[in-house]
């Protein structure tokens, strides 16, 4: 398992839930952290806990349904004077379960693309160049199991381009020591997943950070969080193939 200690690590989403989990998780392995929030002060109790665990922090902000908002995070980002090597773009946003799907706002589409698919990219051709010019760097990209469900179709349509963003970039990464994944954290009951759904958050840990700990010829593919459910981190990145 690669020794991350004193990578930086963007984590976008980290105010709760499965992004705060992960943050807390690239903390003890000795990652300093970058955490994005819609507003700045959500993650300032986090960042608190972090540097009280002997690592690095900064809070940046972005409505990831407003690009203009996200291209001056990426400017903030690039202002602090460190290099980013590990993004989790964990964020997103499912709007609504649209029981009479032939009614699906247009606006569905719209906001669910800017959060779920542009944001993400926008963040990983910021930093792709860097990455690969430095000869590190981990993407790991959080989609959805969603299928067949056209009461979600906003959502899951967007998750799909972002599947298809990543696999594409991710077959001209070989030989470059920067390696872009996805990961599927399952049903949690987050924000997001709501109450209902049969997974605790934690148990997506360690799964939707495997990405950032794998080797570099490990690309394009998809990590089910569920299937590392119970495992060490160690335990878990050993048993990719």
């Amino acid at each position: 398992m690669l020794d991350l200690t004193g990578k930086w690590v963007l984590v976008t989403g980290a105010a709760r839930g499965i992004g705060r989990l992960a943050a807390l998780k690239m903390a003890e392995q000795g990652c300093n952290l970058i955490l994005h929030s819609r507003d700045i002060s959500h993650t300032a109790s986090l960042e608190e806990e972090l540097k009280a665990m002997g690592v690095k922090c900064h809070s940046v902000s972005a409505d990831l349904n407003d690009i203009p908002s996200v291209q001056k995070m990426l400017e903030n980002i690039d202002a602090l004077g460190v290099d980013v090597d590990i993004v989790l773009n964990n964020a997103g946003l499912q709007i609504a379960y649209r029981t009479d799907y032939y009614k699906t706002p247009a606006d569905d589409y719209t906001v669910s693309f800017n959060v779920n698919t542009i944001a993400p990219a926008m963040i990983c051709y910021h930093f792709l160049p860097k990455m690969t010019e430095r000869g590190f760097g981990r993407i790991v990209n959080t989609t959805s199991g969603i299928d067949k469900e056209p009461e979600q179709a906003g959502y899951s349509a967007a998750k799909a381009a972002l599947d298809k963003i990543t696999k594409d970039m991710a077959s001209r990464l070989g030989g470059t020591g920067v390696a872009m994944n996805l990961t599927d954290p399952g049903w949690c009951r987050t924000d997001l997943g709501g109450p209902n759904a049969p997974n605790a958050p934690e148990s997506a840990i360690p799964g939707v950070i495997v990405g950032a700990f794998v080797d570099d010829n490990i690309n394009g593919q998809i990590f089910h969080a569920q299937d590392f459910a119970g495992m060490t981190l160690e335990e878990a990145v050993n048993s990719i193939k």
